[in-house]
């Protein structure tokens, strides 16, 4: 664990700029088709949900990384493999992560390029911020933070101003059931992008003020989670339902589709400015957990040194996983949720608080026992 330390608002604007991150590129709950944007709500309050379990274990261990406090929880034996299955969770994240952002970059700007170079070039400027610590990820964080909200909002004012905004696409508002709803937020649209905030469990001992850690993470899912469903529902009610679930990239799609004043138009930069900071942001942060997670249960002293063979792991990883795009995204949407993302989000973090909870109630029944007894015996 690097000395260092982070502020309340660094880490705000990490966990937005990661959870907007990818989920910007993919039509979110689009088998929801109008009631999309109310499925990303749902699955936020899902998401807080997880957060309070990830903040129970950070308050029984605020100075452990998540490959410490597995250890003390389960052993050190059992511990050890449990942590090394979230690295490998992790590298794997970050391969899916560089691989959606690949293929998006050799689609929409440079087609005649190699995934593995394409790729490679982007791992390695990821490698060489992780290298440098969480202070500069943060750092840079901060100015991508503006950046982003910048675009965001040049973007909605020129998607007003262009007349495009049909309301009537977004009736029927609810044509699914309650039931349908809260289960297809709670099967899939939680683990990506909210779910995915287990990472941080490797970041949050770096908060300089860790009482203001329940607040932060509630405030930046909120925000991430109803920035994610005013821009679903700006595309549907711009594209239309039909188009929107179609695109590979709707928000490229809407992006295209601008044009203020006759002049004004092929505004495909802001795609490519919000495809490079939400990319970056979160193989980044995937990266550096990975990174320093390795370094923790290998006993690493400068965990830097690991940067470049983990980039590399990674690197390789995003080109073996899926023979084609069609296949990267089949899985990512049907196996992924249920045999990766359910077990190292949900099953294991509520087993390891359940111990946590028993273990240290027992170590405070016997701090009383030892405290009764000390005064027995002073009288």
């Amino acid at each position: 664990m690097e000395k260092a330390n982070i502020s309340g608002y660094q880490l705000f604007v990490l966990i937005f700029l990661f959870e907007m991150g990818s989920a910007l590129l993919v039509p979110l709950a689009g088998e929801a088709k109008q009631a999309a944007w109310l499925v990303i709500l749902i699955a936020m309050i899902g998401g807080f949900l997880l957060f309070f379990i990830y903040y129970g274990l950070f308050q029984y261990y605020p100075d452990q990384l998540l490959t410490e406090f597995v250890r003390s929880i389960l052993g050190n034996f059992l511990g050890r493999i449990v942590a090394f299955l979230y690295i490998l969770y992790f590298i794997y994240l970050a391969a899916r992560v560089l691989r959606d952002f690949g293929e998006t970059l050799l689609t929409f700007a440079y087609p005649h390029i190699p995934l593995f170079v394409a790729n490679a070039v982007f791992i390695l400027v990821v490698v060489y911020t992780v290298r440098k610590g969480i202070e500069v990820l943060t750092r840079t964080g901060e100015l991508f933070f503006v950046l982003e909200n910048l675009l965001l909002m040049t973007f909605f004012l020129l998607i007003v101003a262009s007349g495009m905004i049909h309301l009537n696409n977004l009736k029927p508002i609810i044509e699914m059931s309650g039931t349908e709803m809260v289960k297809m937020a709670f099967t899939k649209t939680i683990f990506f992008p909210f779910g995915e905030i287990i990472s941080f469990l490797m970041i949050f001992p770096y908060l300089n003020e860790p009482k203001r850690l329940k607040k932060i993470g509630i405030s930046s899912i909120a925000a991430s989670g109803i920035f994610l469903a005013i821009i679903m529902a700006v595309n549907i009610a711009v594209l239309g339902v039909d188009l929107t679930t179609r695109s590979q990239y709707p928000l490229l799609s809407l992006i295209q589709s601008i044009e203020v004043a006759g002049f004004l138009e092929r505004l495909d930069v802001y795609f490519l400015f919000l495809l490079m900071i939400g990319g970056f942001i979160k193989i980044s942060v995937f990266t550096y957990v990975a990174v320093t997670g390795t370094a923790n249960v290998f006993n690493v002293k400068q965990p830097s040194r690991l940067a470049y063979p983990v980039g590399f792991v990674i690197l390789l990883s995003s080109i073996i996983i899926a023979s084609s795009f069609t296949e990267h995204i089949h899985e990512g949407l049907g196996a992924v949720p249920i045999y990766i993302h359910l077990p190292f989000q949900v099953i294991i973090p509520l087993l390891l608080l359940i111990i946590a909870f028993f273990k240290n109630r027992k170590k405070e029944g016997q701090h009383q026992k030892k405290f009764l007894k000390g005064g027995v015996d002073q009288k």
